[in-house]
């Protein structure tokens, strides 16, 4: 039988067996990446063709969204059957399921340099006001000060983006000439999880959470004087680009945020003339080609916009980051030099020193009675002061120590109160060491380590009659070393790409104040009437938008530049080590935090403006990079939808040949098959970059470290001096490491450096043995 037959044969009983079981199957929401070259003439427009490619699969199948600027492609509800026949269908790329993503949930801008006299021109220049920012996220709350368009002028020509209209957001009052637009992506969402309760939820643009709102104005938001939470980080609050332009897409409701809305968000965003991106948002490590937020930002960087991501809050421990594709900026968090301090005084006379944001009425200054939650419980996890597992009868009227884990931080301190106690002191595990990040609690409460923690337990239990107390300390600014690392921010090595060095660097991001929402307080719980318009925050949700806000900085001074080019200059000018000369510490370990904590470093700003030189990258580069990764066509297609590619067999192809600012080199473990064991011996990897001048002529010259417990490696840069004569002048060399062999899973450090006496353009090595 001849094999169209064959295939007609097979489509019409798979759409028999369809039609059978549709009325009973599940619908599920699925992203349909269309191959846009093979659109069939007869179709006029692409959405013709993706109606009837839908059509022929189902009778009822509606489409969602439509692609057309970082995807090509449609979303719509499909049983896993449907599914399956419409990914044979011609021109079809791929079927993906939707995928839940889940939010990575001012001091900053003088921590940062940007009160520099030699910043604040650009800051202020007319070029920084063409910028716009669009922020992806749970929407806005537009009343906030921080959205004040005082002293900004028209809204840029190009822009095309639009407010749109809400029955509780009213474009006419809600945007203006800083907040320029604000759309909503439900369908997915609404799709997997059913229909919005608006009791619960508002369908617009508003911001319900304050995630979006947070985040908004800390990458661009308008200087507010005399901001505090609660009297707490007293100061003027801003974004990282105070005149830069904002747009809020609003993608994550209270169960998460759906891949088929965020890609619906990019979408508009870059048609609408974003500039930049930023999403606070991940959903764990993917091949680049099943990763929306990896396609759309792929197609985002071919038109000049830069996508920044949050790493993850997963750390400390290894390769738990997101946002791995090398086309994306993805930031890790570290602190920044102010505190909140809070005492916990014991009626034994020792003080430990945590930290908290309460500001209501304080406990006595005399220690009263305390007690260990889980003395105070008939339930097995008591001690986590989980709702309705504290006695009252046990803890009314004590100060309660609670340990942390399942639940959140503040709803402890809930149950705490609402069982009578007095006060709380959290006291944090191994999985958290000695991290503390402040909150605004409902009692008086205070978050210690868990070194002080466990002491403080021995005494609860110990003591015949234990008593404490909290003093509030307020805002202390100059904390030294700063800044740290912190234990919550996901880490390396990158689990799709070993090549790939991630997270590309940290920036602030614990305790940061910015906007808040004007619909629940600052703990987000409903047992909070509070209100505020400043809410302090943490997570690598807080230190995203802080690049996205300075790559808009970047931007509005080198308005030429390309998004590899503005992540370059923000990597390497970032710095490792404190003025003393000691490393940057990870507060999980104690220790000196290493490339894969790190990346490239912490960002400088003032430096970023003036790198010297830059590791530029193009679309091209990028394809190749896909290709190094054995990816197949119709993968890249899925990927690079503008783009009809193909790898040339007669290429060599490799991702160390990938112009990163950052190395990351993998040394493969030679095993002996008989034995089992490694074999002694040396591996030489050899990676390729090439370098481009943005600053005067120079002539730089290259100096490479490394350090490796138990072994060495061996570097040889080559040519290792490079003379620029003019500005865009581009220069090649190559990078040789050559290591003994290394048990499995060791790993090490280096550092590249280029100076012409002006510059240091610096690039972290991170060695790894597999």
């Amino acid at each position: 039988m001849d094999q169209p037959i064959l295939s007609s044969l097979l489509l019409l009983l798979l759409l028999l067996l369809l039609s059978s079981s549709s009325v009973s199957a599940t619908r599920s929401s699925y992203i349909i990446h269309m191959a846009k070259d093979q659109k069939p003439a007869r179709f006029a427009e692409h959405s013709k063709w993706y109606d009837e490619s839908l059509s022929s699969i189902s009778d009822s199948a509606e489409i969602l969204y439509t692609y057309q600027t970082v995807a090509n492609g449609f979303s719509a509800r499909l049983t896993a059957a449907e599914a399956r026949v419409l990914a044979r269908r011609p021109g079809v790329l791929s079927v993906l399921p939707d995928t839940p993503y889940h939010l990575h949930t001012t001091r900053t801008p003088e921590f940062l340099g940007l009160d520099r006299s030699d910043v604040g021109h650009i800051l202020e220049s007319s070029s920084a006001a063409d910028i716009i920012v669009g922020v992806l996220d749970t929407g806005v709350w537009p009343e906030r000060n921080s959205f004040d368009d005082a002293g900004l002028g028209p809204i840029p020509g190009d822009w095309k983006g639009e407010c749109v209209e809400a029955k509780d957001f009213d474009p006419a009052k809600a945007c203006n000439r800083k907040l320029i637009g604000a759309r909503f992506y439900s369908k997915g969402y609404e799709s997997s999880t059913g229909p919005i309760d608006e009791s619960q939820e508002s369908r617009s643009p508003r911001d319900q959470d304050g995630h979006g709102t947070h985040t908004s104005t800390t990458a661009a938001g308008s200087a507010v004087p005399e901001a505090s939470l609660l009297g707490y980080a007293q100061g003027t609050a801003r974004g990282m680009s105070t005149r830069a332009r904002l747009a809020v897409y609003k993608v994550c409701w209270a169960k998460g945020c759906f891949s088929s809305d965020i890609l619906a968000a990019m979408d508009a965003a870059v048609d609408d003339g974003c500039n930049v991106l930023s999403l606070s948002i991940g959903g764990g490590a993917a091949d680049y080609y099943r990763d929306s937020i990896a396609i759309g930002a792929f197609n985002a960087m071919e038109r000049g916009v830069l996508v920044s991501c949050s790493a993850g809050n997963a750390g400390p421990a290894a390769a738990t980051l997101s946002n791995l594709a090398p086309w994306i900026t993805t930031v890790g968090a570290g602190t920044i030099d102010r505190d909140f301090p809070a005492y916990v005084v014991l009626g034994n006379g020792k003080n430990f020193t945590g930290v908290s944001l309460y500001s209501g009425k304080p406990l006595p200054s005399s220690p009263i009675s305390f007690i260990f939650a889980g003395n105070a419980t008939n339930s097995s996890n008591g001690n986590l002061c989980m709702p309705g597992t504290l006695l009252p009868e046990k803890v009314a009227g004590k100060v309660v120590l609670c340990e942390r884990g399942i639940n959140a931080r503040v709803q402890k301190g809930l149950v705490v109160k609402d069982a009578g106690g007095a006060g709380m002191v959290l006291a944090n595990t191994a999985a958290n060491g000695e991290e503390l990040v402040a909150d605004a609690h409902l009692l008086p409460a205070t978050l210690i380590g868990e070194k002080a923690g466990n002491v403080i337990k021995a005494y609860a239990i110990s003591d015949p009659n234990p008593t404490a107390t909290i003093i509030f300390g307020g805002t202390k600014v100059g904390i030294q070393p700063s800044p740290v690392l912190a234990a919550f921010s996901s880490r390396g090595p990158n689990t799709v790409t070993p090549d790939i060095l991630k997270p590309d660097l940290v920036a602030p991001g614990v305790n940061i104040l910015a906007g808040w929402t004007g619909a629940v307080g600052p703990t987000g719980l409903t047992a909070d009437s509070r209100r505020v318009e400043f809410n302090i925050v943490s997570g690598t949700s807080m230190s995203c938008p802080h690049v996205s806000g300075l790559a808009a900085f970047l931007k509005a001074a080198h308005p030429d530049w390309s998004p590899a080019a503005i992540k370059s200059a923000l990597m390497t000018t970032a710095y490792v080590e404190y003025p003393s000369g000691d490393g940057i510490l990870d507060v999980a370990t104690g220790k000196p935090a290493t490339p894969f904590d790190f990346g490239a470093g912490h960002v400088d700003p003032p430096r970023a403006i003036d790198p010297g030189l830059v590791y530029d990258l193009a679309v091209d580069d990028y394809l190749d990079f896909l290709c190094a990764l054995n990816y197949t066509s119709i993968q890249i297609a899925a990927i690079a939808t503008s783009r009809n590619f193909s790898c040339d067999s007669n290429k060599s192809y490799a991702a160390s040949k990938l112009n990163y600012p950052s190395f990351a080199v993998v040394f493969e473990t030679a095993i002996n098959s008989t034995a089992g064991q490694t074999t002694e011996g040396t591996t030489t990897v050899i990676h390729e970059r090439s370098l481009t001048n943005v600053g005067s002529p120079g002539i730089y010259k290259a100096v490479a470290t490394a350090k490796v417990d138990g072994g060495e490696v061996n570097i040889t840069v080559d040519p290792s001096e490079l003379n620029f004569a003019e500005t865009g002048e581009k220069k090649s060399y190559t990078v040789k490491f050559t290591a003994p062999a290394q048990p499995s899973g060791s790993s090490g450090s280096g550092r590249l450096l280029w100076s012409d006496g002006k510059h240091t353009v610096a690039s972290p090595i991170a060695f790894s043995w597999i």
